[in-house]
């Protein structure tokens, strides 16, 4: 039985080393590391993905896929959703490092069954709706800088993409502004920030990113 993480890395912010050391800090023992590079998980499936596909012929009944929450394997809910199912029907068991949460085909219980699936679809939904928002922000935040690029940018943000990513993965799963504060290194008061004002700090972060380096 093998424990294998899948990681995707969309952006050039985003860092593959940070996934495998965020679950080795969790407490994860990983055999193999399987990852996509520049890949979007919106218009892509996971089938789709040079490396995604391996993870059809490679896991086996008993074996622990990995994530490190599941917009990793897809921001698009009907392919999430029936990618975990899939994997279940098979035997394997999949496993989140933020909270921690286990998805397997063990019970029986119908009741159970019905728990687990209604948050599955909670999730596959939850990070559709933030690719979405992000989207959206990107948007407002192009059109801010739109025929103006020497615009004032205002403070640079404390936060970098990869670092705004976990912090809205994990908002989402219900963490608290303290819990991710210690997790990332930001002060609680950026968290809340970002918590309650997504679309600003998605803009000003994109105002940074867009900017030509500064000698």
């Amino acid at each position: 039985m093998s424990t294998i993480l899948y990681a995707r890395v969309s952006t050039l912010d985003q860092n593959l080393s940070h996934q495998r050391d965020q679950a080795q800090a969790a407490g994860f023992t990983i055999d193999e590391v399987v990852a996509d590079h520049g890949v979007s998980g919106v218009s892509t499936r996971l089938a789709e993905r040079s490396e995604g596909r391996r993870l059809f012929d490679k896991l086996r009944r008993g074996d622990t896929l990995v994530v490190r929450w599941v917009d990793r394997l897809g921001r698009n809910y009907q392919d999430v959703t029936d990618t975990i199912r899939h994997f279940m029907r098979q035997g394997v068991v999949i496993r989140t490092v933020i909270n921690n949460m286990t998805f397997d085909g063990a019970t029986t219980d119908p009741m159970q069954e019905a728990v687990r699936d209604a948050l599955i679809a909670f999730m596959a939904a939850t990070a559709q709706a933030q690719a979405e928002a992000t989207k959206a922000a990107q948007r407002a935040g192009i059109e801010a800088r739109r025929g103006d690029e020497t615009r004032y940018r205002g403070k640079k943000p404390s936060y970098d993409r990869a670092t705004f990513a976990t912090v809205v993965d994990m908002l989402a799963t219900g963490a608290g502004a303290s819990a991710i504060a210690k997790a990332t290194g930001l002060s609680r008061q950026t968290v809340l920030r970002i918590r309650d004002h997504r679309a600003d700090a998605e803009k000003a972060l994109a105002k940074w990113e867009a900017a030509p380096a500064e000698v």
